[in-house]
Order: structure tokens, then C-alpha cells, then sequence
């Protein structure tokens, strides 16, 4: 069976004359009945009683007719949203990003693509690194934004900056002017990220307070940036946070100094599935990298 069976039929069916829906088709008559013929043969039923005065439906015609319309809408509307995901006027496409990396960038990304293609559903999820990459794998993903390392070879990367580290505090509890005083945190109280969320990142925050001198009396661990800086404004603790994140984050009652001394940076990269590239994904890309 040919879709143009579905439409010969139902187009008779409408007509029920073989020689006005002949011509609403734009073929001759002898065809028609042909291509009518050859659809009842398949389907294994009689569609039409006719005869030289009249055509009309069976019982089986009548139940054919209503049902094959309604696939014939489908197809049609299918036919239609695909054309609309090739020119990448309609369809889902998906971002996610870790709560470290998110500032005004990412939502000013989304207002921009949302003008570019007005008939694309944006969906914007805060995950893990480690998750990000097998959803990455798995095309579950559009584009990513992580902390590196990244090993797979199943994804393309392209670095967005480097971030450095910053101390954070409550000024109101503590006075600190300078880097070299983060040695004398030996006692303090501190708020880190997860390490099961992200071992990685976990590891540098141990590493810096090691170049200091000392190993963190961690009491507070949470999985979200936001949770964090909260925390720390709140009196609980100090952190160590990536300095970018701190433009979303001012404070009047948070202080920071920017680890510096170490020249220890954190790759914030873009990545997209290698096999599955957009132009979507390429024009967010684009965007993020000049911002």
C-alpha cells in the first residue's frame, strides 16, 4: 500500500463519482478505478458497491474512510513538524549546565536563541558534570555546559574561559584583606560542594587549602552554587567558589578574595554531541564565546 492509495480512496469517498474525483485528482478515470482496485485487493475487503449509475460505501468503506482520514492527518502533520525540525523552526532542544557555571550569560543565551527560532521549546537543566556527559553520549542532550576534565570521544568541546578561584566570607564575621591570610582558616568552618557531585572540583578545593597549609574542616556540603554562597551569607562558613560565579552572587555582606598565587584555573567548556552537531548548538556557541 502507497500513501497515494489513501488518497485516491478518500477522495472517492468524498466524491463518490469516480469521474469528479478523477478529476480533483488530475489523472483519468481508468487509473482511479485501477489504484481502488489494487487497495481492496490488499486490505482484503469490497470499499465501494458500484455499478454505471452510483458509487457508495460499504460497511467496511464507511470504517475505512473514518479511520484512514485520521491517519492520513497524522502523516500529514508529521510530515509537516519534520520539515519545521530540519530548518529548525519547531522541535526541542536542550541545555544543561552546571549550577557553578550559571550566570547572566546563560539566560541571556536563551533570550537570544528564543528570538533566532521563536517555534523552538528551550529546556534548560542544572546537572552534574558526570551526568552531563552520559546524556551528552546519549543525545539526550543538545549542549552542555561543564567544568573539564571531559574525556569522550563521543562529544566535542570548545573552551568558553578559564575561571579562577575566590575565597568567600561574611565580612560581618570575618576580616580578611588579603590571600596570605586564608592560611589562618586552619579552625574555620567550611561550605563545600558535594564531592559525589563533583569529584573534580571537590579535589581542587582540597588542593588549594593544601597550598595553604592546612586541610578544611569541612561541616556543609551542597550540590548547588546558589546553596552555597546562602550558606556562607548566612555566617555558616567560608567557601572557595569559582570567581566567575561571584557576578551573580554580590552581596553587600559577602567578601572574596581571588586566589591568585597558585595560577590554578578550571576550564569551563561547550560541549555537543560529535555525531548529532546544529546549527542551534553552533550559533549558541558562537553567542557564549563573544559574550
Amino acid at each position: 500500500m502507497e500513501l497515494r492509495h489513501l488518497k485516491y480512496f478518500l477522495k472517492l469517498a468524498e466524491e463518490l463519482s469516480f469521474i469528479r474525483a478523477a478529476e480533483k485528482l488530475f489523472i483519468s478515470q481508468p487509473p482511479l478505478s485501477r489504484q481502488i482496485k489494487e487497495l481492496e485487493i490488499e486490505i482484503g475487503a469490497q470499499l465501494f458497491e458500484r455499478n454505471n449509475k452510483r458509487v457508495v460505501l460499504t460497511e467496511a468503506g464507511k470504517f475505512y474512510e473514518k479511520e484512514m482520514g485520521e491517519v492520513l492527518k497524522n502523516i500529514e502533520r508529521i510530515n509537516i513538524k519534520a520539515k519545521k525540525i530540519s530548518e529548525n523552526k519547531s522541535g526541542e532542544f536542550r541545555i544543561a549546565y552546571v549550577s557553578s557555571t550559571f550566570s547572566g550569560d546563560i539566560s541571556a543565551l536563551i533570550q537570544f536563541l528564543s528570538k533566532e527560532y521563536p517555534y523552538v521549546n528551550f529546556r534548560l537543566y542544572e546537572v552534574p558534570t558526570v551526568k552531563q556527559i552520559k546524556a551528552l553520549e546519549e543525545f539526550k542532550i543538545d549542549l552542555g555546559i561543564i567544568r573539564a576534565p571531559l574525556h569522550s570521544p563521543k562529544i566535542a568541546t570548545q573552551l568558553w574561559y578559564n575561571d579562577s578561584f575566590s575565597l568567600v566570607f561574611n565580612k560581618n564575621l570575618y576580616s580578611i584583606q588579603s590571600e596570605q591570610e586564608i592560611e589562618n582558616l586552619d579552625e574555620t568552618t567550611f561550605v563545600f560542594f558535594n564531592k559525589d557531585y563533583s569529584p573534580q572540583y571537590y579535589d581542587n578545593l582540597l588542593q588549594i587549602c593544601a597550598h595553604f597549609g592546612f586541610t578544611p574542616k569541612v561541616v556543609h556540603e551542597s550540590n548547588n552554587i546558589s546553596s552555597i554562597i546562602q550558606l556562607v551569607k548566612n555566617g555558616l562558613g567560608v567557601s572557595i567558589v569559582p570567581t566567575n560565579i561571584l557576578k551573580s552572587h554580590n552581596y553587600p555582606e559577602i567578601g572574596y578574595i581571588e586566589i591568585k598565587s597558585m595560577n590554578l584555573f578550571t576550564e569551563i567548556l561547550l560541549a555537543t554531541p560529535r555525531e548529532h552537531q546544529s546549527e542551534i548548538a553552533q550559533k549558541a556557541i558562537v553567542f557564549l564565546i563573544k559574550k
